[in-house]
């Protein structure tokens, strides 16, 4: 078994996420082989995931389609990949099929059900316009939360739970003012470049903190675990601490071996709003003393996202635990296993990482 993970550029100043995986017996044919793909970017990223699948995949078939949140830059692209592609099963959240009971958590007591589906239908334009487009080509839905498996069982949804994601839609874009007690997430993102404030970080000295907060729809993001073989891979989409947190809670019930994840997407294109050195601990290892390269992480930022995406700070977090982070930034990137034919292409060379900073955001 082998695998080989793809992440296409997306955009020239705002970040997103276009993935592509496949996974099986690389030496054979299409048929031992599952693919599947993981948000599309915006609808120019879209055009490139598919360019890229029938170029360097050799097919237009896809296993899995995986909407990870209803953001544009996830979820635009898809509907190239949809429309372009045979398809034969996406999974998406229906947040306007979540809304019994709902209605009462706002303080507007005229607020109904219906309209409160309605709100979200309209606020979340590009998941309800990929919801009509598999819709019309026959492309059964899914929605993925905790224990959702594709059809190998090796692709498996840990995050988030039905309660949880029903906790977080009181608070998502085009829904009422929720009440004071149902205001758990704050948006805390910023969409334009600031001066940036800088300090000075060494190996012994970390400035991240564990208390970063991003919006109710990035917490509401798939979080997937792919096994091929004795090795994980993470796919974390735009999750925050507290989704995160729920995740590698379940997964240390569950008794993994948090040793075998040998590649990690940076989520939320390397925010410090979305991981903490508490959670990184728990998820890759404390920090060691020297730099190792024990594991890899893929962050997917614009061509021009510096000075926000990624965090200089997070990028230094993740290498003090052994994980070396490469960043697109303009560039399509290949991390594979066990799969030395696969990845071969005209004019790709390999990823530097990026350097440890010892001057990072404030």
């Amino acid at each position: 078994m082998g695998y080989e993970v793809d992440f296409i550029a997306v955009g020239e100043e705002k970040s997103g996420d276009a993935i592509v995986v496949r996974f099986g017996n690389a030496y054979g044919g299409r048929d031992e082989q599952t693919v599947i793909v993981i948000d599309g970017g915006y609808k120019e990223s879209g055009e490139e995931l598919v360019n890229h699948i029938k170029t360097h995949y050799r097919t237009d078939r896809i296993d899995l389609v995986i909407s990870t949140h209803p953001d544009a830059d996830h979820a635009r692209g898809l509907e190239a990949v949809l429309e372009q592609c045979q398809i034969d099963c996406l999974w998406m959240h229906q947040p306007w099929n979540h809304t019994d009971d709902i209605a009462k958590m706002f303080r507007d007591g005229r607020v109904t059900d219906m309209s409160v589906k309605e709100s979200l239908r309209k606020s979340l334009e590009n998941a309800r316009a990929l919801e009509k487009l598999a819709n019309s080509k026959g492309i059964p839905i899914i929605e993925p939360f905790t224990g959702v498996k594709d059809k190998t069982g090796q692709v498996i949804v840990i995050g988030p739970s039905v309660p949880f994601y029903e906790g977080l839609l009181p608070s998502f874009r085009g829904t009422p003012e929720p009440k004071s007690q149902f205001s758990v997430i704050k948006e805390a993102y910023q969409s334009v470049k600031e001066a940036i404030q800088m300090i000075a970080e060494s190996w012994d000295i970390e400035t991240l903190d564990d208390s970063g907060e991003t919006s109710a729809e990035n917490n509401s993001s798939t979080i997937i675990l792919l096994a091929v073989d004795d090795n994980y891979l993470l796919f974390t989409g735009d999750a925050g601490i507290l989704a995160l947190r729920e995740a590698v809670d379940r997964l240390e019930t569950a008794g993994l071996d948090f040793s075998k994840i040998k590649f990690i997407q940076v989520p939320h294109h390397g925010s410090k709003r979305n991981i903490g050195p508490t959670l990184l601990d728990r998820l890759v290892g404390p920090k060691l003393n020297s730099d190792q390269k024990l594991r890899s992480a893929f962050v997917s930022v614009a061509k021009n996202g510096a000075p926000k995406h990624p965090s200089k700070k997070v990028v230094n977090a993740f290498r003090r635990r052994g994980v070396e982070v490469h960043s697109t930034a303009g560039s399509a990137k290949c991390h594979y296993y066990n799969a030395p034919g696969w990845p071969a292409r005209s004019g790709w060379s390999a990823s530097e990482p990026l350097p440890f900073y010892t001057q990072v955001e404030d």
